[in-house]
């Protein structure tokens, strides 16, 4: 069953980790896939072989997520490509991990700019293109920091924080026109990013999961299948959790 067949899906930072899963899940439920990252390289290479290889249009984009302007250019250059934009999954994110005593306001500033700024950027921009077709989805990745906190990320829950009441006022302006926004909060999932914690703190985490066990990227993939299809076209303005329980 092809969910997706037909859409148009736009991906931010998707070369590596829970964005990449995101692409490759589209595509195998039929969507042509656009992605972005900061540079074009082996992994964007690859992962846009690879989607071409499921049957779908593919293709990936050099852009700078945080940089204002450059999302109304990237917009522009994907509906050229694929005539209409039917999903936004602002997925683009780093971590600058620290405590607030000892961090720098650029550790802050560039993890509300990937972060936070970027999802405000092209959601601004891709308005115009949802309001013109009366229908969209748009999917931000948060985080359940983003609701709890967690020590030694002030700078990241706030970014995650910031993306979840975005997501409910976006809900709130665009829903009269048929386009939903919600948000995914995402617990211990097995990236990139998470490989480098030392064990003895996975271990931790582990312990307090109900499932006892780390989420992989697609079991957030498939959340967001989910919610770009025909199947949630009354889900709006929601944070859905994949955490395995961790957030009851």
């Amino acid at each position: 069953m092809s969910l997706l067949s037909g859409k148009k899906a736009l991906i931010t930072g998707a070369s590596r980790g829970i964005g990449r899963s995101i692409a490759i899940e589209f595509a195998k439920n039929g969507a042509d896939v656009a992605f972005t990252d900061l540079q074009y390289d082996d992994k964007a290479i690859s992962l846009e072989n690879e989607l071409r290889a499921l049957g779908v249009k593919a293709k990936a984009y050099v852009s700078d997520a945080s940089k204002f302007d450059q999302a109304e250019i990237l917009i522009n250059a994907v509906i050229e490509d694929f005539g209409s934009i039917d999903a936004l999954v602002n997925n683009a994110g780093i971590t600058r991990d620290n405590l607030l005593l000892r961090m720098t306001e650029n550790d802050w500033d560039m993890v509300i700019n990937i972060n936070l700024k970027s999802v405000f950027n092209y959601t601004k921009a891709i308005q115009k293109v949802m309001l013109k077709q009366r229908s969209g989805s748009i999917i931000n990745i948060s985080s359940v920091v983003g609701i709890e906190g967690n020590a030694g990320q002030s700078n990241y829950s706030a970014s995650k924080a910031g993306i979840i009441g975005f997501s409910k006022s976006v809900a709130q302006e665009l829903g009269s026109r048929s386009i939903r926004c919600n948000a995914i909060a995402p617990g211990f999932i097995e990236t990139e990013m998470t490989s480098v914690l030392p064990p003895e703190i996975k271990e931790g985490w582990v312990k307090d999961i109900p499932l006892k066990r780390v989420g992989l990227p697609e079991d957030v993939a498939k959340l967001a299948v989910f919610l770009a299809s025909d199947l949630s076209t009354y889900i709006t303005g929601q944070v859905i959790s994949v955490c395995g329980g961790l957030h009851t």
